[in-house]
């Protein structure tokens, strides 16, 4: 089977981290990459759940409120304020 090159573009410190788990997992960084791949492949989709449940600004909670807020200044129920601006120098 022919063999292609994937690059990608990492931070540094994160790169080092990576292979330093793969080393201590018994594995270099290329194999890890390729199980990634097949994984992927195999399952047609990415292995693992990508969320960003972790923000509180992304919260149903939070999300309820700013659809109802933007429904208030639809229905022109909303307050005009002036811009105050602030010289942090």
């Amino acid at each position: 089977m022919a063999q292609a090159t994937i690059t990608a573009r990492v931070d540094e410190k994160d790169k080092a981290c990576f292979d330093k788990f793969c080393s201590n997992v018994g594995l270099n960084t290329s194999t890890a990459i390729n199980l990634f791949v097949k994984a992927v492949l195999r399952e047609n989709r990415i292995p693992f759940e990508i969320s960003q449940s972790s923000d509180p600004f992304y919260s149903a909670e939070n999300l309820a409120y700013i659809k109802k807020s933007v429904q208030e200044l639809r229905d022109g129920k909303g307050t005009v304020h002036e811009l105050i601006e602030v010289d942090d120098e």
